[in-house]
């Protein structure tokens, strides 16, 4: 029996948005306007002091430009790992399918774990690189390792499924009137996969800001060098500093959003200018 045209299953409008600002109140922003009112506690200078201190402003930037650099790795091979998938047929593509996703079930301090033991100085890469003046273990590399290791699900199972709806006949009908791959790459290809590209970025790159477990073995921590901003609010919070936690917190809160704003603000473009060529 078919549903009645205009009828929703879900409830009305007013009862579905109750539920939702609630459940959304509870589980994301009642938490986040906790840390905003204990870092208040603080005083202007105090804060500021706080944010600004010279070990502070050196995780900031290991964290954003090591997040950043990641997603941006993951983006390009995710997508080549994702294009493997999805037009090739080869042994082991099960496999190789199912340990995509290996970073997503392994404890993130496992992976830490796993990533020093094969890339510290006596580990079976760390052997090799380290001759060659490339240390990765204990390094700010180290901290990008990890963090390309943890984001690549989130490229490739975001491209995976727009490959699969992809049409090849459109890449051979672009071949067919004479362009070359990289035309075709350019003009057939990449349009379609932007959004899903910005989405599985933003992703890897979201998820890569508050990793800690499996940075902290691999980083070394040293202060000014290899430490990362969510060590620096572990340590205040083991120190009982609740406030300079929260402060630092509240810094890493705000970028974050207004970076994310920004990614998702041209992702929106970008669907608009895929759904305009389509």
């Amino acid at each position: 029996m078919g549903i009645a045209k205009g009828r929703n299953v879900l409830p009305g409008f007013g009862l579905s948005l109750g539920f939702t600002l609630a459940y959304l109140s509870l589980i994301v922003l009642l938490p986040l306007s906790a840390v905003f009112l204990k870092s208040a506690t603080l005083s202007g200078a105090a804060f500021w002091d706080t944010i600004t201190a010279p070990r502070a402003m050196a995780s900031y930037r290991l964290t954003f430009m090591a997040s950043f650099g990641a997603a941006l790795v993951n983006v390009v091979f995710g997508s080549l790992l994702a294009w493997a998938l999805v037009r090739y047929s080869f042994p082991g593509k099960k496999i190789v399918d199912a340990m995509v996703d290996l970073p997503f079930a392994l404890p993130t301090a496992v992976a830490g774990i796993a990533l020093t033991a094969i890339y510290a100085k006596n580990g079976w890469l760390g052997a090799w690189l380290e001759p060659m003046g490339l240390k990765v273990a204990f390094t700010p590399l180290g901290v990008l390792v990890a963090l390309i290791f943890i984001g690549l699900p989130f490229v490739v199972r975001t491209v995976q499924p727009v490959l699969e709806d992809l049409d090849a006949e459109y890449e051979e009908a672009a071949a067919s009137l004479g362009a070359d791959r990289l035309t075709t790459l350019r003009l057939v290809v990449l349009p379609t996969l932007l959004p899903a590209l910005l989405t599985g970025f933003t992703l890897a790159f979201a998820r890569a800001l508050g990793e800690y477990g499996s940075v902290i073995f691999i980083a070394g921590n040293l202060p000014l060098v290899s430490e990362i901003t969510p060590l620096i609010i572990i340590t205040k919070l083991e120190q009982y500093d609740y406030a300079g936690a929260t402060a630092i917190a509240s810094v890493m809160l705000i970028v974050s959003f207004a970076l994310l704003l920004a990614i998702n603000a041209l992702q929106a473009w970008a669907g608009r200018r895929a759904a305009g060529m389509g």
